[in-house]
């Protein structure tokens, strides 16, 4: 099954930022919704749209690189307009792990590098009022294990957002932005096996700010189908809302 298209047509526009970072899991369950992913792999040099037309919805995935960082990756600033344009147009959004600092960072908020260190593993999660009746976010159960690997977090929401989700070490796990955008700080995207790779990458680095990469993996691996149920259910969930606003548009 193929999840990518050469031409935008009214696929979801996918930016992705590393090459062990692709829509994964994610990206099938979009594709289970009837959705065509367009990606841009902005790290080979591939070159983002200038707006939006034509794409059905934004999403941006994860990546290593600091969300301000324009030097390191240079297509930053494209990717925040394209942000900015979503939210202002309605067309929906989510931002994954990098990608959601990036909303965050984008709209007015503020992202820091942890002072705790870096959130690995599989993290329980825990709603907040908002998210009861949220038409992606509402059904995730509480407790929900989600997949955590990021040095950075959100310390401040951008004006108007929602804060959806949390956790006890990470305050801002899940937001909404205007009517039709999320940003979430976790990885719906991966399973063990991508976890095992960035451990393999990061394993130094983690083992030397006091984390266990070994046990990080273990524990995703452990949680990995209810993590495949929850956060495919709400994969599909926002693809819905993506086709929602595409029908509209159509109408």
């Amino acid at each position: 099954m193929t999840t990518e298209t050469q031409e935008p047509g009214r696929a979801v526009l996918v930016v992705q930022h590393e090459a062990d970072a692709g829509p994964g899991l994610v990206g099938e369950h979009l594709v289970r919704t009837g959705l065509r992913l367009h990606v841009i792999r902005a790290w080979k040099g591939e070159a983002l749209p200038q707006t939006l037309g034509g794409h059905a919805g934004l999403l941006v995935l994860g990546g290593s690189a600091n969300c301000e960082d324009d030097e390191a990756a240079p297509w930053l600033p494209r990717v925040r307009a394209l942000v900015r344009e979503a939210v202002a147009g309605e067309v929906p959004l989510l931002g994954i792990c990098l990608g959601g600092q990036i909303v965050a960072h984008a709209l007015g908020g503020s992202v820091v590098r942890r002072v705790r260190g870096p959130e690995v593993g599989s993290v329980p999660l825990r709603r907040l009022p908002a998210a009861a009746g949220d038409p992606v976010l509402g059904a995730v159960p509480e407790g929900a294990p989600a997949a955590q690997w990021h040095w950075d977090e959100v310390d401040r929401l951008p004006a108007g957002a929602v804060p959806l989700l949390t956790g006890d070490d990470c305050p801002y796990q899940a937001f909404r932005v205007g009517s039709a955008g999320w940003a979430v700080q976790f990885h719906p995207e991966v399973g063990a096996d991508t976890v095992a790779v960035w451990a393999d990458a990061d394993g130094e680095d983690l083992r030397a700010a006091g984390g266990d990469p070994e046990a990080a993996v273990a524990s995703v691996r452990e949680a990995e189908p209810e993590l495949r149920a929850v956060w495919g259910a709400v994969s599909e969930a926002w693809g819905t809302v993506v086709r929602a606003h595409e029908g509209a548009r159509i109408a």
